[in-house]
């Protein structure tokens, strides 16, 4: 036997390994050679392939963890961020390190001259800079212009001038649409993320004309005999951009008696400035017809930028029937001509039938089937207000929160959360989907499936947010929730909010609980004292301070004495005592009897009594009852039994003194009674 059969005898695991003709083996070979012979072999087409699909496929394999903080932040427990300032203010300064890296890297260029990857990264290269001495051609034109470096473009263009190179049409137009469109200024580097996540989050920017008049742009423009469309497309579209209404409609209307057939672009922000050069609705209407006639006429194909500006008319229109009808009509129109709609189509049919004062709309309901299911890429700068829009319509104008839910799994879809836009509108998005989930879903649902998925890594609930969920757990007496709360609301910032303290403060006194639930009650003690800790320990440079009120201070006296701890109450009684005519108001009244209870069983009179004098100064009542309970319950030394007479004691001694008076009396008179009947006796 061969080596080959023993090989596979001991791989087979054959006994008889001997009774098998060797024959056998090499037609069995043979029969496969000419089976091999006989197969096509077909070579797949190529698929391209982008630099980073590998790890889009390796990214797509991982999902979010929801227990752990975002990449950017280090994974350490004592350094992770909680509050929303804490998230903003770390990330920006790591960015802030970063662009100081940069500004060392152009500052020192000389130093860096090492090559740091092979083949080299432009990016790594030091920035180039320009001046005076700088020997510049067309070339660096255009490069600094491809690398949209607007600064350093304006200055190698005016050295060519200056040098009086010529540069060609094709350039000049590239310069020309490059200012227009960043409107002289450069714009923040795509390399800074946090600083574009976190610089949009200041909310919406008023409407105001950001033009600069008299620039370069229009220098330009001057400058030529007999500028072509292009060139006046560029200047309108960057001048309606920035709110140069009145020059860019000026310019179009100088096109249109040229006979230039500007591009699409510029007949589209003729359109959206459409709600400034006409007034009414009915004319806005008519002069959007107009542009679109003449868009027909001169043969330019409309596009999707097109179909967004007529609906961004449409939706400043009221509420009409005619617009809905319009809006629906004009989607329709442009998907017979092949355009399809994208997230901000449906955000223009949101804001123009969902408004404040309009009627409820449920066009929503009929959008969603339409892009369920589906990664949606942007294709408009307004996509990204599809999300919060259709998450505010769901609690505000429908308060519907299945609708709600299929929206934000629509949002969890693929690549769609890239979509959300900025921080402001993911915080804004948040907060509408948890105040719709906290008013209709039950609460221990809602602590479970909503705020321990989200809160802290993915969402900090705002302090506004954290008072409808303090209220939803007093509803309920989820008294259970409150501690957890607290402790969030540490972390997260919100102790500064007098309002918050008052609430936590007020449920907690309102819902004791049961006395055989001892870690509850040591719980509440604990977050009591979190707040009396709070005001006490504020930082004297606070410019508004926190102030006890006399509630909160009787607030926090009952809790700790819930947990037997007269050491902390009697430190309230203090504070209640010294500062009587700051603070403001005065604690409940079951407050201060607790603690005469407490003092009675602590055996501490002189304590009692200064409870008993804080009472009787602030005219309460019951004053004198605390008093008589003390004398009842204690024995008094003859020092405390003065102290006490001279703050309450002469109410009672007035009693006593009363009563020692009638007993005169009455036996003044029995003694005339009896005089007078010895007389009559006498005389008889």
């Amino acid at each position: 036997m061969n080596k080959a059969a023993q090989i596979l005898k001991s791989r087979s695991g054959l006994t008889n390994f001997n009774k098998y003709p060797t024959r056998l083996l090499s037609s069995s070979t043979q029969v496969q050679a000419e089976t091999k012979q006989n197969e096509e072999i077909s070579i797949p087409k190529r698929i391209e392939r982008g630099p980073t699909d590998i790890l889009r496929a390796l990214g797509s394999t991982i999902k979010r963890d929801i227990t752990a903080p975002h990449y950017k932040y280090h994974d350490d427990p004592f350094m992770i961020p909680m509050s929303n300032l804490g998230k903003r203010t770390f990330a920006l300064a790591r960015e802030s390190g970063r662009k100081t890296a940069h500004w060392v890297r152009a500052q020192h260029a000389n130093l860096f001259q090492h090559k740091d990857a092979d083949p080299p990264i432009e990016m790594f290269f030091p920035k180039m800079v320009y001046n005076e001495k700088s020997d510049v051609t067309e070339e660096d034109l255009k490069s600094v212009i491809s690398n949209v470096l607007v600064s350093d473009a304006i200055t190698v263009y005016k050295m060519l001038k200056e040098k009086g190179v010529e540069i060609s049409e094709q350039t000049k137009q590239e310069f020309l649409d490059m200012l227009c469109f960043f409107n002289h200024e450069d714009s923040l580097s795509e390399e800074f993320i946090e600083e574009r996540w976190y610089k949009q989050s200041a909310g919406k920017e008023k409407i105001r004309k950001t033009w600069k008049d008299g620039d370069l742009a229009e220098e330009i423009f001057i400058s030529i005999n007999s500028p072509n469309a292009e060139i006046y497309s560029s200047l309108i579209c960057g001048m309606a951009k920035y709110y140069q209404v009145d020059r860019a409609y000026q310019l179009f209307q100088e096109a249109q008696e040229k006979q230039l057939v500007l591009n699409t672009n510029a007949y589209n922000a003729i359109i959206r400035v459409g709600n400034f050069l006409k007034e009414s609705y009915d004319l806005r209407w008519l002069f959007v017809r107009d542009i679109l006639s003449m868009m027909s006429t001169a043969k330019v194909a409309p596009n999707l930028g097109t179909m967004h500006a007529v609906l961004e008319i449409l939706s400043t229109m009221g509420t009409s029937r005619n617009t809905r009808q319009s809006v629906l009509k004009t989607i329709k129109e442009f998907i017979l001509l092949g355009i399809e709609p994208c997230l901000a189509t449906w955000y223009y049919v949101l804001i123009t039938y969902c408004k404040e004062r309009a009627p409820t709309s449920f066009i929503l309901r009929d959008i969603l089937p339409h892009i369920e299911n589906k990664n949606h890429k942007i294709m408009d700068a307004k996509d990204t207000f599809f999300f919060v829009t259709a998450m505010d319509i769901c609690r505000n104008h429908l308060h519907d929160r299945e609708l709600a839910m299929r929206v934000d799994a629509l949002l969890h879809y693929g690549d769609n959360y890239d979509l959300i836009g900025d921080s402001f509108k993911e915080s804004i998005y948040y907060r509408h989907y948890f105040l719709l989930m906290c008013d209709t879903m039950p609460l221990d649902e809602f602590m479970q499936d909503v705020y321990d998925k989200l809160v802290p890594h993915i969402y900090v609930p705002e302090p506004a947010v954290m008072t409808e969920i303090l209220k939803c757990v007093e509803m309920n007496a989820a008294i259970e929730y409150l501690p957890k709360l607290w402790t969030d609301m540490t972390c997260f910032d919100h102790t500064d909010r007098e309002n918050l303290l008052t609430t936590v403060l007020n449920i907690m006194v309102t819902n004791k609980p049961s006395v055989e639930n001892v870690k509850l009650i040591e719980q509440f003690a604990t977050v009591a004292w979190g707040v009396w800790s709070k005001i006490v320990n504020q930082s004297e440079n606070r410019i508004k301070k926190l102030a006890f009120t006399g509630e909160m201070l009787g607030n926090i006296m009952t809790v700790v004495l819930w947990n037997n701890d007269f050491e902390k109450a009697s430190l309230v009684m203090d504070k209640l005592d010294k500062d009587m005519h700051s603070v403001i108001g005065m604690p409940k009244i079951e407050a201060l009897s607790l603690f005469i209870d407490h003092c009675i069983a602590e055996k501490s009179p002189s304590i009692a009594i200064k409870c008993i004098q804080y009472c009787s100064d602030n005219g309460f009542a019951e004053s004198e009852e605390f008093a008589q309970r003390l004398q009842k319950n204690l024995t008094l030394d003859e020092f405390d039994s003065e102290k006490l007479s001279k703050h309450v004691g002469l109410a009672l001694s007035s009693n006593e003194e009363v009563k020692n008076t009638k007993n005169k009396q009455k036996k003044k008179r029995n003694n005339r009674k009896q005089s007078q009947t010895n007389d009559e006796s006498f005389d008889n």
